[in-house]
């Protein structure tokens, strides 16, 4: 049974910084990629950033150049370092593992972690 686990959330100042990791227990194939999502009770849930199975990183605009992904396949980890964190931020932050893809567009993935709370105050 796959279980992922979120650490590193936390409140912050704007302009400040946070790392978040996720620890995967279980197996997940090398093709299976990851990311990392964020959700507020206002919006729905957004991708912020993955990393494919072919090692491939991407970045939603809002957090393209602040944030950095990073995936450890040894210690099964997916980190996400968050620089210059803005008001915006503040959302819970989901780990995702393994792409589903419907008509070849990733449209979610297999296995979520249980959300990390992320505030960042101005």
């Amino acid at each position: 049974q796959v279980q992922l686990v979120e650490s590193g959330g936390g409140s912050v100042q704007a302009g400040g910084s946070l790392k978040l990791s996720c620890v995967v227990s279980g197996y997940i194939g090398r093709g299976c990629g990851m990311g990392w999502y964020r959700q507020t009770p206002e919006k729905e849930r957004e991708l912020v950033s993955s990393s494919m199975y072919d090692d491939t990183t991407s970045y939603s605009d809002s957090v393209k150049g602040r944030f950095t992904i990073s995936r450890d396949y040894a210690k099964k980890t997916l980190d996400l370092q968050m620089n210059s964190l803005k008001t915006e931020g503040t959302a819970a932050y989901y780990c995702a593992a393994c792409e589903i893809y419907r008509g070849g567009n990733l449209v979610g993935y297999s296995y979520w972690g249980t959300g990390n709370q992320v505030t960042v105050s101005s």
